[in-house]
């Protein structure tokens, strides 16, 4: 999933309805001699288009009673197409999903249960993630074709300018708060520890976090707490660890360690505060480091601090290929026989890691000195494989987009003083809720 897109999931929404007034099959079955053809989607830039063609050739020459027909366009167009598709009944056979939206799509519907090709072909000693496409109830909807998975992102220039030590695996999150005050700079260049510090003229942050995969939810879990249940049909919003979490954000809000919702919109983009040198330290996941490069940026990466227990959190985002819940037999085993192919071949795995768009899923390929190459920063590439550790998904659900923009909502009133945090407790989880019980309650 790329980083601008994540919050994004848009049309999701509307395939419950879409699904009412939808075909009874996927796109019909065109078959020549003993060759199926598989029609494939895919979200694609032209790096991405290329390479994915580049690999779909090599499995063709491999697999000849497969034809692969594809279908892709830029994020937002792509599922918007796909949205429609799915309501026409002529969606492709398999496609792959952001991570976000996989189990939004099973809850609705327009997906196939996997869980008996998972269980008997996919070797999770082999293949990474495979468990975050596992349901409470322990069904598969997916496999991974990509992992994304976050981590503490810090510019190194603005560390040594400061003298601060850089983050290290043993950082709990007052740690870096109280790093971050050092890193927080005014107008006259004091920072947040110094009594003459100016909060109305912050030229520099100490750490920015914003959304879900790159903001509050992560430290809230750290801290014991999350917003749904394992159901993910319940709020568990209003718990004390949640509170603490809350109360810990809040805290380096009004004293301007972290810049708040309408600071984050002086940069036109959150990503630009990191990317401008704006702020030392920044929540983010693997495909940040392609704009981190692009831009020059002196920066490495770490764990996700601790909270106050010793727990710790990072989300994953597990891009998955999926299979139409509508797709006709010969090409559901078409569409095994793909996904397969990409999660055991090292060809592939390695063609696909080198447009950097997420980690391969291929633990033997993502442990390899060709993903961790030294000479392409980050340096300490091998943190995003250790946090899988302590990884977990943010909580995605049918109604992902919907809790989400009640939590994000309420956020930014409390971020603006315009809340408390007891009522910012209050108010998200019954707001959370209600989302909950206005969508399953109808199933």
């Amino acid at each position: 999933m790329k980083k601008s897109r994540f919050l994004a999931a848009a049309g999701i929404a509307s395939l419950a309805a879409a699904l009412l007034v939808g075909g009874c099959s996927s796109q019909s079955s065109t078959q020549q001699g003993d060759q199926v053809e598989l029609y494939m989607g895919y979200t694609s830039d032209p790096p991405t288009k290329k390479k994915m063609e580049e690999i779909i050739a090599k499995f063709e020459q491999s697999h000849p009673h497969i034809k692969i027909k594809t279908v892709t366009a830029p994020y937002e167009d792509f599922y918007q197409k796909l949205t429609t598709q799915i309501a026409a009944g002529n969606a492709p056979d398999i496609w792959q999903s952001d991570g976000t939206k996989v189990f939004g799509f099973a809850q609705r519907g327009a997906i196939r249960d996997i869980t008996d090709y998972v269980t008997k072909e996919v070797n999770k000693d082999e293949v990474l993630g495979v468990e975050f496409n596992k349901d409470a109830s322990g069904k598969y909807w997916g496999v991974p074709q990509g992992i994304q998975v976050g981590a503490l992102f810090y510019n190194k220039d603005l560390f040594d300018q400061a003298g601060v030590a850089y983050p290290t695996a043993d950082w709990t999150w007052d740690d870096l708060k109280a790093a971050a005050a050092k890193l927080t700079l005014d107008a006259n260049g004091k920072n947040a520890d110094d009594p003459a510090f100016d909060k109305n003229a912050v030229k520099q942050y100490g750490f920015t976090f914003f959304g879900s995969s790159r903001g509050a939810f992560n430290i809230m879990k750290a801290y014991g707490g999350g917003v749904l249940d394992p159901t993910m049909t319940q709020s568990i919003v209003n718990s004390p660890e949640n509170k603490k979490a809350v109360e810990w954000m809040a805290d380096g809000m009004k004293r301007k360690l972290f810049p708040n919702p309408a600071e984050l919109k002086a940069f036109q983009s959150n990503f630009k505060v990191f990317l401008s040198g704006a702020t030392a330290m920044q929540i983010d996941i693997y495909a940040a480091t392609t704009s981190m490069n692009g831009a020059g940026l002196n920066y490495d990466v770490a764990p996700l601090p601790k909270g106050p227990d010793g727990k710790r959190f990072a989300p994953v985002i597990a891009n998955s290929w999926v299979i139409n819940k509508k797709a006709e037999e010969q090409k559901v085993k078409a569409a095994q026989e793909w996904i397969t192919y990409w999660t055991t071949s090292d060809e592939a795995q390695k063609q696909w890691a080198e447009v950097g768009e997420a980690i391969p899923v291929k633990k033997s390929v993502a442990n390899s000195e060709m993903f961790l190459n030294p000479s392409i920063k980050p340096d300490n590439k091998q943190v995003f494989l250790d946090s899988l550790e302590f990884a977990g998904t943010i909580d995605t659900n049918a109604v992902f987009a919907e809790w989400l923009k009640v939590v994000t909502d309420n956020l930014a009133e409390l971020f603006m003083d315009k809340m408390s945090v007891d009522d910012y407790i209050t108010k998200t989880d019954e707001g959370v809720q209600k989302v909950l019980d206005e969508f399953f309650k109808k199933q």
